[in-house]
């Protein structure tokens, strides 16, 4: 065999075996993402349960006291949001603005001090909007506990990157593909790493971090923190 075809072999050999390396790699990471999805839609569906039995009584008392305040309009509020490969589903959570919220919003970004504002951070930190009720809502973060139903239907997970508003991605330049290739979550790193004190760039990279290096333990992590922010009144303004 001349010198050439044993390069020639050797060449074959090495290429065959990178192949197999790679082929072998792609399946341990189908496993461990499959893996993956089985204990958080395991987990999604234990704390879906549980926070069922905690949503009745919750809904109870905060119906009672909007209604005390004068307010019979519904404790829900719905919105469509952007969830996993783009899809469109019906958020839920506890109302707490006022009941023309969406109208109202509009006639506040005619203003330039909260357009500024709102293009920043895709919120407003002293918003006219909340109500008494729903401020104290937001300090526990309880607003998002109707999400629980978001969950049993598969639309969301316990932790992931927040869903956002059709066209709330383009309008920061956001990367699709990274973005919604997981379900969205009720928390997520970007909710426990700074939430309403980082700009929508800082809060995007979050988002895209924990999507690239999502795993139990950082899961485990964000649910812990969550629990910590909850007790220490550290939610949304």
């Amino acid at each position: 065999m001349s010198e050439l075809e044993e390069a020639t072999l050797r060449t074959s050999a090495k290429a065959e075996y990178a192949s197999g390396v790679r082929v072998e790699r792609e399946r341990e990471r189908e496993r461990e993402s499959l893996a993956l999805r089985f204990c958080k839609r395991s987990t999604d569906l234990i704390f879906g349960i549980i926070g069922c039995l905690a949503l009745l009584p919750l809904a109870i008392i905060v119906k009672l006291a909007y209604v005390l305040s004068g307010d019979f309009h519904s404790i829900f509020y719905t919105q469509d949001r952007i969830g996993r490969n783009g899809k469109i589903f019906k958020l839920y959570k506890f109302r707490s603005m006022v009941p023309n919220a969406d109208k109202e919003l509009k006639k506040l970004l005619r203003k330039k001090e909260y357009s500024d504002e709102w293009d920043k951070y895709q919120k407003l930190d002293n918003d006219p909007r909340i109500t008494k009720i729903g401020k104290l809502l937001r300090k526990a973060s309880l607003d998002e506990l109707p999400q629980i139903f978001n969950i049993l239907k598969n639309d969301m997970s316990l932790v992931g990157p927040r869903p956002l508003l059709p066209g709330e991605l383009d309008e920061h330049k956001g990367n699709h593909a990274i973005y919604e290739s997981v379900k969205p979550g009720i928390t997520g790193w970007w909710a426990v790493n700074g939430r309403s004190e980082v700009d929508y760039h800082q809060r995007l990279a979050l988002e895209y971090e924990y999507v690239q290096n999502q795993s139990i333990l950082l899961d485990i992590k964000c649910i812990l923190y969550t629990i910590k922010n909850v007790f220490c009144g550290k939610g949304a303004k």
